[in-house]
């Protein structure tokens, strides 16, 4: 080990300045001295031996401009003292030092004083090394740095900015630090205390947790959900939720405050810490929660305080105790949030509805404190009466009308219109309408009581057939389609059905959506009254007369008419003929004369081949057509091959009988010319 020191006192003399050579002449007469006065106690040598071992170093070292000896008993001497001065560094290159020159005045001392002296100069210092974590104490501070004295031959400096968490830091206060360098380029032993804090940091919090301490924190700043506090040099996280037992609406005014705190969670993996300052005053609070709660009954009436208003109720604390209003059980009346009746930390009376078996919900009521409303209403409302009230709830089904604080009725959707066309009950009222209704029902035991808006007007069905007689035309709303009709609205509470089959006289409708649309106006006419189930048969086509009849005459079989393809299908064609009426044509009939197809929207002559008037159906077709001229044109043709044959054969048999003259010749040019002139006019 003293080697060691050796080499280590050899390393600080090279890096030292060296001062002139009287100076330090001076300094080594004086060290010596007082390490003869320490070997004399100790050894008990004579004066005069030892002054002769210090002369003969001194003029040694003098000449060797006494650096290496002069390093050495200085090491002793600063070891024992404690505070004395460095050598300033020499340019020179300093020879090694001969310690067996030395070693050979110290042959008078004995093994056991040797060992003594060995040992008081190891106890001087301390042996430490680098990326240790020792405790320290603060010697000196300025505003930039922190000296410590760790027991080693020289004191270490940390930056002051290392205790901003502990600002009353002062000289003689015990520090941890971490030795990140024994020495720097100056000579100097740089510690940590932020780096000797984390090393130790994680023990402590672990401790802390397993002993369940109280420790001291620093709340750094705030974060998302809580705060960031600094414990042990830790970042650890404060939740919102236990700072308090009570909700905290400014984490602010906790900012930059120190406070005592429970380790409530470590994540060793994540190096994550929660602490909680809720968790000191809870202990505190659980037993108070226990005197409450064992007093606790049903109907009881407490003070509390509005805690948290929620959109669903208000929670109350009773004392340690919370318990919950209801938004129901707030007012009598119909409220849409609960901060409309009362506001955070207000004070209230309040009655304990229930609470479970373990007494850790308690439910409250605040309107039971007051008289039922429907106690109070008037004893002569009756059933059939008016009543004026605001509508406060909208649902699909109906709306409930407040016609006193607390007292409702509800109106149907079916009670607002005499119409069967039932809709949403937005259609006829909204939330805040001022209505008057009739009282339908009113049950005083149950509370309840339904109003209805149409008893207000008379009933259109009781004079239906006064108002919508059977012939008698009106205008009409669409309402709905089935695949059989359409639903239409004559006025209201007053509906009837078009069957599909009463819409047109000549176009043919697979479904009402292709005539009409819902929401449009429709001309009717009343063809049946059912009063019973209130339903009417109307009819749109019988508004006009039947056009079959005048068709009769237009599309007779044979007759030829311009169309227009509509719509192809795989059994045939609808073709659009004149005036608005539709024939159909199967496939084989739609073959052009060039053996194609027709197509849709082409334009060309059919020929009626069938009308049936009480089907009004007609067929038609276009190949007909070009059949029917081809079997004229060879019917012509057989004719004028007839006629030929007939008079070649009269020719023949007068050239046979006569003797061919000039006169016959002229007869038979004559009977040609004819002949053809009959051929061209059958043409």
């Amino acid at each position: 080990m003293t080697e060691k020191k050796n080499e280590n006192l050899e390393n600080e003399v090279n890096e030292a300045p060296v001062q002139e050579t009287e100076v330090a002449a001076e300094n080594v007469a004086e060290t010596n001295s007082e390490v003869a006065e320490e070997v004399s106690e100790v050894a008990g040598e004579s004066t005069e031996t030892v002054e002769e071992i210090v002369a003969e170093e001194e003029t040694e070292e003098a000449t060797e401009k006494i650096e290496e000896v002069t390093a050495d008993e200085k090491t002793e001497v600063v070891a024992e003292k404690k505070q004395r001065a460095k050598y300033k560094e020499t340019s020179a290159e300093p020879d090694e030092f001969d310690w067996s020159s030395l070693e050979v005045g110290l042959d008078a001392y004995s093994e056991n004083e040797r060992d003594k002296l060995s040992n008081l100069y190891n106890n001087t210092l301390n042996t430490v090394s680098e990326k240790e974590v020792l405790t320290g104490t603060v010697i000196s501070l300025n505003k930039r740095e922190v000296v410590v004295d760790i027991g080693y031959k020289s004191d270490g400096i940390v930056s002051v900015n290392e205790f901003r968490y502990n600002p009353d830091l002062k000289v003689g206060d015990k520090v941890d630090v971490y030795i990140e360098s024994l020495e720097d380029k100056k000579g100097q032993m740089i510690l940590s205390h932020k780096q000797a804090r984390a090393t130790r940091s994680w023990d402590r919090v672990n401790e802390a947790l397993e002993r369940d301490e109280i420790i001291k924190g620093y709340i750094k700043c705030r974060t998302k959900g809580g705060m960031i506090v600094d414990v042990f040099g830790i970042e650890a996280f404060l939740p919102g939720s236990q700072i308090d037992v009570k909700p905290i609406r400014d984490y602010d005014v906790f900012v930059g405050k120190t406070m005592e705190f429970k380790v409530v969670k470590i994540n060793n993996e994540y190096r994550n810490v929660v602490v909680s300052h809720k968790a000191l005053i809870e202990a505190e609070l659980e037993q108070q929660k226990k005197d409450i709660i064992g007093k606790l009954e049903k109907g009881q009436v407490l003070e509390g305080t509005v805690k948290n208003i929620t959109s669903y109720g208000v929670f109350m604390d009773l004392g340690g105790v919370d318990g919950l209003i209801h938004i129901t059980d707030l007012s009598w009346g119909r409220i849409s949030h609960p901060s409309e009746i009362v506001e955070l930390d207000q004070k209230l009376n309040v009655v304990i509805l229930d609470f479970d078996d373990d007494k850790k919900r308690i439910a409250l009521g605040l309107k039971q404190l007051t008289p039922h409303p429907w106690d109070n209403l008037d004893e002569k409302l009756t059933i059939g009466d008016k009543v004026k009230g605001k509508v406060v709830v909208i649902a699909d089904y109906g709306a409930f009308v407040e016609i006193a604080t607390g007292v409702e009725g509800l109106i149907h959707v079916s009670e607002m219109s005499w119409s069967q066309h039932l809709r949403s009950a937005q259609d006829f009222l909204k939330v805040g309408d001022e209505v008057e209704a009739a009282i339908l029902t009113l049950d005083r035991d149950e509370r309840k009581m339904s109003l209805g808006i149409k008893q207000l007007k008379s009933d259109p069905w009781e004079n239906i057939e006064t108002s919508f007689g059977v012939g008698s035309k009106h205008n009409a709303t669409v309402r709905n389609f089935t695949n059989f009709g359409v639903f239409v609205e004559i006025a209201e509470g007053v509906d009837g059905l078009i069957h599909i089959s009463d819409l047109s006289w000549t176009k043919k409708i697979k479904h009402p959506s292709e005539f009409t649309a819902i929401g449009e106006e429709i001309q009717v006419v009343v063809l049946d009254i059912d009063k019973d189930n209130r339903r009417l048969s109307l009819g749109h086509k019988q508004l006009e007369e039947n056009p079959w009849d005048v068709f009769e005459t237009i599309f007779t079989a044979d007759s030829i008419h311009e169309g227009t393809v509509v719509e192809l299908m795989d059994k045939g064609a609808v073709i659009a003929l004149p005036y608005g009426v539709e024939g159909f044509a199967t496939p084989r009939h739609l073959v052009k004369e060039d053996g194609s197809s027709v197509k849709q929207d082409e334009k060309l002559d059919f020929k009626v081949i069938e009308f049936n008037k009480s089907a009004k159906r007609i067929i038609v077709s276009h190949s007909r057509i070009a059949e029917d001229e081809k079997r004229a044109e060879d019917n012509a043709k057989r004719k004028t091959q007839t006629r030929t044959k007939k008079a070649e054969k009269q020719v023949t048999d007068t050239i046979s009988i006569e003797k061919t003259t000039l006169g016959d010749i002229s007869e038979l040019a004559a009977l040609k010319t004819q002949m053809e002139e009959n051929e061209k006019k059958e043409k």
